[in-house]
């Protein structure tokens, strides 16, 4: 059995659904399930009862989810003791490619100098996945944007951003000092692909259900602005092409940089990381 179909095995048995369990390990569906299906196979016994609603734990399900429940939090202290053992202290740090943040620069600077002896490790993700890898197990810690389904994660909010409006510089409303969000009912937005995270996809929707075209970057999201007039939010401060305006987002609610790991995770570096992440951020 490898860990990473464990951690699979048990988002599915916490979620009780495989379609929201895929959500929250960031994947499509049907690989979850052919991983499902190799794991009852090595077992040797059905795991789950299939229905059209979701599924429900067989009897040696239950026994395995309390099994590998504790085998996943024995692998995580394995890794920091062992780590510790070799010197070499290793934290892998998720980051949303949403654009520059100075406020990720000055927390690099602040770690470098109050844990030099510590390697970093970054792994940048698209806008598909709110939560960096984390679910996944990809990364101990993330540096994301909220709001997201926070279920078994522990989240600090960090810093607030207002929001505006992308627009082209030629657009009639790039010359508005704000605007509403009614104001651009008539426009397409910007979506994401089907299973994003839905509190996320209905945070940059402006709270409603929107038609427009399916990206996953922050520079598709920029070039659909340019060639098709898409409405794109993002948040206020950050630099733009010559040929693209923001205007702020008068009923928007502020865009959260949040820090988040998971829930009863006790790696001492995730603890640090966080508490110079707070300080950075505030600066």
């Amino acid at each position: 059995m490898e860990l990473r179909t464990l951690r699979y095995f048990v988002a599915v048995a916490e979620e009780l659904h495989f379609g929201r369990a895929a959500t929250r390990l960031h994947m499509s569906q049907p690989p979850l399930s052919r991983a499902i299906k190799q794991l009852e196979a090595d077992v040797g016994s059905l795991l789950f009862v299939r229905s059209p609603t979701g599924v429900t734990l067989t009897a040696v399900g239950s026994v395995l989810l309390d099994e590998a429940r504790a085998l996943l939090d024995h692998a995580d202290r394995v890794r920091v003791r062992v780590s510790a053992a070799a010197g070499v202290a290793t934290i892998t740090i998720g980051i949303l490619g949403d654009g520059t943040d100075p406020g990720v620069a000055r927390m690099a600077a602040a770690h470098r100098r109050s844990r030099p002896g510590i390697d970093i490790r970054i792994r940048e993700t698209d806008l598909t996945d709110p939560t960096c890898g984390l679910r996944a197990g990809m990364v101990d810690v993330a540096l994301t944007r909220a709001p997201f389904d926070e279920t078994a994660l522990t989240v600090r909010e960090l810093r607030t951003d207002p929001v505006g409006v992308v627009l082209r510089a030629d657009d009639p409303l790039a010359r508005r000092d704000g605007l509403r969000l009614a104001e651009l009912s008539d426009r397409p937005w910007f979506q994401f692909p089907q299973g994003t995270d839905p509190s996320w996809q209905s945070y940059w929707n402006g709270g409603r259900p929107r038609e427009g075209p399916v990206v996953r970057a922050v520079q598709e999201c920029l070039q659909a602005v340019l060639w098709n007039g898409t409405v794109g939010l993002a948040p206020l401060g950050h630099d733009l092409p010559a040929q693209l305006a923001v205007v702020p987002l008068i009923d928007m609610p502020p865009s959260r940089v949040v820090a988040v790991w998971n829930e009863g995770d006790t790696n001492p570096l995730i603890r640090s990381f966080i508490d110079i992440a707070t300080t950075a951020y505030r600066q």
